[in-house]
This record gives C-alpha cells, sequence and structure tokens, in this order.
C-alpha cells in the first residue's frame, strides 16, 4: 500500500475517532441536561422536621419548628437537588438549562419573603419587639445575588442561611442559662401580614402568565391626571405580549414558585393550625394547597406550548395561570379572614 493511502487511512480513523467522541460528548451532555434539568419532588414537611430533630437528638416539635425547618429543606432541596444549584452555572449542561434556572428562582422569592415573614413578623410580639439574632443573620444570605459562582459563591452564602435557621431552630427546642429562648407567635395579624405578600406575588405570576398569548393587554391605556396640573401625562402603556422565547421561563418560574409556596402553605397549616381552626379559615387554606398541587401537575410536553385560548393546540401558561388565579383569589379570602376582630 502506497504511503498516500497510509495516510488517507490514519485521516480518517482520526476523523471517525472525532466524530465518535463529539457524538459521546453530546450524548452525556444530553442524558446530564435531562436529568439535572429535572424538577425536584414534593416533601413531607413532618417527615422532615422530624427527621431533622433526630439529628438534634429531641423529640419535641415546638410551634415554629416545622415552619423553619420548611424553609431550610427548601433552600438544601435546590442547593442538593439533581445536579446542584443550577443557575449560576458557567459550563454546559447547566449554562444552558434556563427552565430550572427559572424554577429555582421562582422558588428563591417564595423562600425570601417567608424568611423575611419569619423574621419581621412571626417571631415578634410587638412592632418594637427586638428581632430574633439568628434570623438577622439568616435572612440578609437569602438575598444574596443568586447567580454568583464564585467569591463567594451562592451556595456558600445560602448555606450560612440554612445553618443560621437551624440554629434558630435548637433555640426553640434548648434554651436556658446562656441560651435565649427563640419565639414564634402564630397569630391572625402576623399570618395576615404575610399573606398580603403571597398575594402580590400570586398576582404578578398569573398576570405574566396570561400576557403569554395574543391579545393580551391587559392594563387599558388610562390618563393619569395631576391636581393642578396644565398637562396631562400620557397614557399608560398597555402590557405586552411574552415574547416566545421567555414564555417557558415565565411558565418554570411560576412551577418553581408554586412548588415553594405549597410546602411553606403546609408548614402554616400544621404551625398556625389553632387560629386557622378559630377564624375557619382551614379550608381556604387547603384551596391553596389544592390549587397549587394541580398547577404542579407533570408536564407531558417536550415543550411549553403556546396555543391560543380556544385553538388547536394547548396553552400551558394559561393553564398555569388558572391555577395560580384560584390559589390568588383564596389568598385574597385568608387576608380578610385574618383581617377580622
Amino acid at each position: 500500500m502506497a504511503s498516500s493511502d497510509l495516510d488517507d487511512v490514519k485521516s480518517r480513523g482520526i476523523l471517525w475517532s472525532f466524530g465518535i467522541l463529539v457524538l459521546i460528548s453530546l450524548l452525556v451532555l444530553l442524558f446530564l441536561g435531562a436529568w439535572w434539568g429535572s424538577e425536584p419532588a414534593q416533601f413531607s414537611i413532618q417527615d422532615e422536621a422530624m427527621e431533622r430533630a433526630k439529628i438534634t437528638k429531641t423529640t419535641e416539635i415546638p410551634l415554629g419548628y416545622t415552619y423553619t425547618n420548611t424553609l431550610a429543606h427548601i433552600a438544601e432541596v435546590l442547593l442538593h437537588k439533581s445536579g446542584g444549584y443550577i443557575t449560576n452555572d458557567v459550563a454546559p449542561p447547566g449554562v444552558f438549562l434556563d427552565n430550572i434556572s427559572a424554577f429555582e428562582y421562582g422558588a428563591l422569592v417564595m423562600l425570601r419573603d417567608a424568611t423575611t415573614a419569619l423574621r419581621n413578623h412571626f417571631t415578634r410580639d410587638q412592632s418594637q419587639s427586638d428581632e430574633d439574632p439568628d434570623l438577622k443573620v439568616a435572612e440578609p444570605y437569602f438575598y444574596y445575588e443568586n447567580d454568583s459562582w464564585a467569591l463567594p459563591s451562592t451556595e456558600a452564602e445560602y448555606q450560612k442561611g440554612i445553618d443560621a435557621l437551624h440554629k434558630y431552630m435548637t433555640r426553640l427546642q434548648n434554651y436556658g442559662g446562656n441560651v435565649k429562648r427563640a419565639q414564634f407567635y402564630s397569630r391572625a395579624d402576623n399570618l395576615w401580614q404575610y399573606t398580603e405578600v403571597v398575594i402580590k406575588r400570586l398576582g404578578n405570576l398569573s398576570t405574566r402568565l396570561s400576557a403569554s398569548t395574543a391579545g393580551a393587554a391587559l392594563i387599558p391605556g388610562l390618563e393619569i391626571i395631576e391636581p393642578n396640573a396644565a398637562v396631562r401625562n400620557a397614557k399608560v402603556a398597555p402590557m405586552s405580549q411574552t415574547p416566545w422565547l421567555l414564555i417557558d421561563d415565565v411558565f418554570y418560574e411560576a412551577r418553581g414558585s408554586s412548588w415553594a409556596l405549597l410546602h411553606i402553605l403546609k408548614a402554616i397549616k400544621y404551625d398556625f393550625h389553632d387560629i386557622l381552626l378559630d377564624k375557619r379559615a382551614m379550608n381556604t387554606v387547603d384551596i391553596m394547597i389544592k390549587a397549587l398541587e394541580n398547577a404542579l401537575s407533570p408536564v407531558l410536553s417536550p415543550m411549553i406550548l403556546n396555543g391560543s385560548g380556544y385553538g388547536l393546540s394547548a396553552n400551558y401558561s394559561l393553564t398555569m395561570a388558572t391555577y395560580i388565579a384560584r390559589a390568588n383569589a383564596a389568598a385574597l379570602d385568608l387576608r380578610d379572614i385574618m383581617n377580622r376582630g
């Protein structure tokens, strides 16, 4: 065989080897992308609270322990689910997984709101009460930027918040000597203040989801008139339709918010049990929980469909908006019930 033929054979062999290597790499990335991009499963708030109590070698589950442990475990799931925390990834396949990143952001927003409510409302007897020292440390860590990959990383900061929540939980169980007792007040006014925030979050999500289809001018052009003004302001621009490339991001952000809020509401149902029964509001919370469970039904399509309201194909965003709006309506009822004397 001539030397030129040998060179051709070697060249083809190198090209085949390179092609096979590229194909294997793509298959591995696709497999990892599908695995890492899967949503975390729901968990039992009571089982997780009891498991944490066993770690601290106690059988006592005081008021507020389940709620706080639920917040800590939500953060732990975001950090330690398949693929870990994805939003701050700078390499494939994580850098391409925008859907799970949107899911993480939605869950993070609900986690931040619930932690703020714990620090500012649930652990304070009155407006001039001193705030809990561990929650004073925990809350700011969860507000750290969600896409930092180094110096310090998002995961490192959120872990510090989790550790501070665990310290607060320990003080709910064990106190005395130099250890100050942690407080948790499951009152109607505290729950009312947190529900106000939930209403705004759900209302925002419902509006953005509804804007996924054509004709989504949900805000009419209103003319704003200032007192004693000679010139009237321009009309407010109506809400524009969600760009096609962002429809799935909004959808999965709503999924993440629903996932986190579902567990938070179950914890509220547990730790605010007496006040909910007294106010006859337990059924209202159950309606919110059921709506969020429906919102988290499995997605069977490989992509988020965006058909018109009465078109041939489904519109997943409008379906999600329906469940979110129902949860929001129940939250409005819960706020009114908690605000009654």
